[in-house]
């Protein structure tokens, strides 16, 4: 993919948290940015420090047409979009028998369908001019699920296995496809989150975990949004640069066990999924 000294971003979910972080990141990095969120009020303040460097757009990412809106603004003001940045998300505290439909049907509008929406409306242009790289932030609980953050995990799980097929569709188009996987970050998220009707009968498991996190909130969490950011940058500009990348210290610790804990069970029931295709002639 040719350089650019000043290539077009487009940011999703770029009100607050780590989508706003990045922005400005990106801005000062001397780069061009599509500001989006839901309520675009709130990206004036930063729209107004970079005029000439910055599109504001109304954006939720559950509404198909405003995307094809905003990418269409975006490409006929700036000649094109290079770098995709799917950051708009949401959380969801439940067991699962817990869920409500709504609820759960939110989340994965806004976490994996929207995501998807996403990258259909910016690839017909990145095809065109034969290069672009597509950012999929998704979580170290797209990797290691653990009880309370089921659903939640769900829809990045889903972001994984999407990411990882898009990679193997678009690499030889001249498109790059990276995937973050960060662990908990200091953003103010946690009080942000939806969190289901408690029922007792779950108390030790996932009513354990959402004590703790009620408790404790963003003082759980070790990520450094400014860091984060950064690395980000660097990772865009990279040409070899990995198709996936964990960020944070127990988010590697968690996944790195993980992957050693699937191999060992995969391992030790060998002889059972080797037992179930027909004999060989």
């Amino acid at each position: 993919m040719q350089k650019q000294s000043n290539p077009v971003w487009l940011i999703t979910g770029t009100s607050s948290g780590v989508g706003r972080v990045l922005a400005e990141a990106v801005l000062n990095h001397g780069h061009r940015v599509v500001l989006t969120a839901r309520n675009p009020e709130a990206l004036k303040e930063l729209a107004e420090q970079y005029p000439d460097s910055t599109h504001v757009a109304a954006l939720d990412v559950t509404n198909s047409k405003q995307i094809l809106e905003v990418v269409d603004e975006a490409e006929r003001k700036f000649g094109g979009i290079d770098i995709l940045v799917n950051n708009a998300g949401i959380g969801y505290s439940s067991a699962i028998e817990e869920g409500e439909e709504a609820d759960i049907r939110s989340l994965f509008d806004t976490n994996f369908f929207g995501l998807a929406s996403m990258i259909r409306a910016v690839l017909p242009g990145m095809r065109a001019r034969k290069q672009g790289t597509i950012v999929n932030i998704s979580s170290n609980s797209g990797v290691v699920a653990m009880p309370s953050l089921g659903y939640y995990s769900a829809s990045k799980f889903a972001v994984e296995g999407l990411t990882e097929a898009l990679w193997q569709e678009v690499e030889p188009l001249g498109i790059k496809v990276l995937l973050i996987e960060p662990g908990g970050m200091r953003t103010g998220i946690m009080s942000k989150n939806r969190r289901s009707v408690r029922n007792p009968a779950y108390d030790e498991t996932s009513g354990a975990v959402k004590d703790l996190l009620e408790k404790h909130g963003d003082s759980l969490l070790a990520g450094d949004p400014e860091r984060i950011a950064q690395v980000i940058i660097k990772m865009v500009e990279k040409e070899d640069k990995p198709h996936r990348l964990i960020l944070g210290n127990a988010a590697y610790d968690q996944i790195m066990d993980k992957i050693d804990n699937l191999k060992a069970e995969y391992r030790a029931w060998r002889s059972v999924s080797r037992s179930t295709d027909f004999p060989e002639k």
